[in-house]
């Protein structure tokens, strides 16, 4: 099982902080678009991927006990 973190306006288009779910062996994008299916507000197109606290591109594989954070596109003035 992996935990799924979401901030800033993901968290609320999912109504969680956080959930649990079967991912190990899937890639990010293989992931995001498990979300998208299952949260039809949430878009992660442009979000930055987290496994456990590194960055990781949408080619990497999820693994058992990973925890994968969404970060969407912030900016600031």
């Amino acid at each position: 099982m992996n935990k799924i973190l979401f901030f800033a306006h993901l968290r609320d288009a999912v109504g969680e902080e956080s959930i649990i779910i079967e991912s190990d062996g899937k890639t990010v994008a293989e992931l995001k678009k498990q979300i998208e299916e299952t949260y039809e507000s949430v878009n992660l197109e442009n979000a930055m991927t987290a496994i456990n606290e590194e960055f990781a591109s949408d080619e990497e594989v999820i693994c058992v006990g990973d925890t994968v954070a969404f970060i969407p596109p912030v900016s600031g003035g």
